[in-house]
C-alpha cells in the first residue's frame, strides 16, 4: 500500500516525496509556512517558504531567517512534487498549501475564514482529494454575524463609554484581530491608543494594508489623555499593572469564544463581541463541500464532534493530533510581555 502524500509525525505534517514539512512545530530543514501565528510559524527551521506578504510578519517574530516568498497560485516544484499557496482569508498573508503529486491533490488550510474582512485576501476554495482542515469553532452553536454589524456594536459601545467619561479597552490578538479592530474603529468618536505589542505588529503591517493613525501607550501617557478614547490591547494585558493607568475603564473582548457568556465571565470581561478570524460551523461545512474532497482530516478544535458529523454525512473523515491551537494560540505571550510598555 502506497504511503500517503502527507503524513503526521512528531515534527509536523510531512511530505516524504519532497522531504518538506508544512507548519512544523519542531525544527526541520525545509518548512512551508501557512501564516504568521506562533503556533504555525516556529523558530529553528533551516529554510522557510511562505507567501511574500507573510515574510515581514514572521521576520518580525522570528528574526533573521532564511525565507523565500511566493505569489498566490505560483507553482513551485520540490522533488517532482508541485506546491502552491492559495488565500486562506484568516489574517494578512495567510495561505492554504496545495500539494500535488502523481495525480493526487491534498490541501492544508492552516487556519482560515470565509468572510472577507477587507484586510486579508479572501479565502478561495481549492479542489482536492484530501482536505486538511481546522475546526476551531466546529460546533453548530458558532454562527457569525456579518462583521459590519459587529463593528457597529463596538463603535456604539465606545461612544457610550465616552459619554460616561470612561476609557474603552478592547482585547484582541496582536496579529490579525488587532488590525481588524483598528481598521473599523470609528475615529470620529475619539483617538485610538495601542499596547506596545500591537503597535509593533501594526507598524510591520502598515506597508501592506491601510491602517488608521494610532498612538502607543507608554509610561509617559497620562490617564487624562486616555479618558473617553479607546485602547486596543492583547488579552495578556488584562489584569496586568499596565492597565491600571486606564482607570476608569470598561473592558471588552473580540473573539469567537464570546459566543458563550461563561467565557466572558471567566475572563472577567465587561462586554463580549463575537468576532473571529476562523470559520463558523456553516463556513467549515461549505468550505469542505466546495473542495469536492472525499477525505477530510481535522487537525485542531472540536475535532471529535466535527469528524463524527462528517462521517454521518458520508465523508471519509478522521482526526490527527497537532500542536496547533486555533484562537487560543494566536498570541505570543512572551513577545507581548517583552513589549509591555
Amino acid at each position: 500500500m502506497a504511503e500517503p502524500l502527507l503524513q503526521f509525525n512528531d515534527k509536523g505534517i510531512y511530505c516524504a516525496a519532497a522531504d518538506v514539512y508544512l507548519d512544523p512545530w519542531r525544527p526541520v530543514d525545509k518548512a512551508i509556512i501557512s501564516h504568521g501565528h506562533a503556533d504555525h510559524s516556529r523558530w529553528g527551521h533551516k529554510a522557510y517558504i511562505t507567501h511574500h506578504t507573510n515574510i515581514p510578519i514572521i521576520r518580525h517574530r522570528l528574526g533573521d531567517i532564511n525565507v523565500t516568498g511566493k505569489e498566490w497560485g505560483e507553482t513551485f516544484v520540490i522533488n517532482n512534487v508541485k506546491f502552491s499557496l492559495h488565500p486562506a482569508g484568516h489574517i494578512i498573508g495567510s495561505s492554504q498549501i496545495r500539494v500535488g503529486h502523481k495525480g493526487e491533490v491534498w490541501v492544508f488550510t492552516g487556519d482560515y475564514k470565509t468572510e472577507d474582512d477587507g484586510i486579508a485576501v479572501p479565502y478561495e476554495p481549492v479542489k482536492c482529494h484530501t482536505f486538511i482542515t481546522e475546526c476551531t469553532f466546529g460546533l453548530p452553536a458558532f454562527k457569525w454575524r456579518p462583521q459590519s454589524e459587529v463593528f457597529t456594536d463596538i463603535n456604539n459601545w465606545w461612544a457610550e463609554n465616552k459619554a460616561e467619561g470612561k476609557t474603552s479597552v478592547i482585547f484582541g490578538y496582536s496579529l490579525g484581530k488587532a488590525q481588524r479592530l483598528l481598521r473599523y474603529l470609528d475615529t470620529d468618536i475619539g483617538k485610538i491608543y495601542t499596547h506596545g505589542a500591537i503597535e509593533n505588529m501594526t507598524e510591520v503591517i502598515r506597508p501592506l494594508t491601510p491602517m488608521p493613525e494610532t498612538t502607543r501607550v507608554t509610561r509617559e501617557t497620562k490617564k487624562e489623555e486616555l479618558k473617553g478614547n479607546i485602547v486596543v490591547a492583547p488579552p495578556s494585558a488584562h489584569g496586568s499593572t499596565w492597565i491600571r493607568k486606564m482607570v476608569p475603564y470598561v473592558t471588552a473582548s473580540a473573539s469567537g469564544w464570546m459566543t458563550f457568556r461563561g467565557a466572558r465571565r471567566r475572563r472577567a470581561i465587561d462586554k463580549g463581541f463575537v468576532l473571529s478570524d476562523h470559520c463558523d460551523w456553516q463556513g467549515l461545512l461549505e468550505s469542505i463541500k466546495a473542495t469536492g474532497a472525499e477525505k477530510i482530516i481535522s487537525t485542531h478544535g472540536y475535532t471529535d464532534i466535527f469528524t463524527r458529523f462528517l462521517l454521518e454525512q458520508g465523508y471519509d473523515a478522521r482526526t490527527e493530533a497537532t500542536q496547533y491551537e486555533g484562537e487560543l494560540g494566536e498570541e505570543n505571550k512572551k513577545e507581548e510581555a517583552n513589549e509591555n510598555e
